[in-house]
């Protein structure tokens, strides 16, 4: 009871005034987005969103890599049977 008492001697004081929202952004600084961008990745993480993105995209990019390789493929066996028609012609005319 002793520091109760001593607070009522002291008199009335007045409240600093509460933090608006701009300087509290201004002191937080990018921590608190850097904590937003966490909270919304594992909220997405955890509700199977950023999951199935990353699925995508990889299935995504692993098609375009076999579409290319198919590709480069395609273009040497076409290379290699234009080759061999070349030689089996040449040699049959000597």
């Amino acid at each position: 009871m002793a520091k109760h008492d001593e607070l009522l001697e002291q008199g009335p004081r007045e409240a600093p005034e509460p933090e608006t929202a701009d300087q509290r952004s201004k002191r937080v600084g990018l921590g608190g987005a850097a904590g937003g961008v966490v909270a919304g990745g594992a909220a997405a993480a955890k509700l199977g969103v950023l999951t199935k993105v990353f699925v995508w995209y990889f299935a995504w990019h692993g098609a375009v890599s076999a579409w290319r390789i198919g590709g480069w493929v395609g273009l040497a066996l076409v290379i290699a049977a234009i080759v061999l028609f070349v030689v089996l012609r040449a040699r049959s005319e000597s």
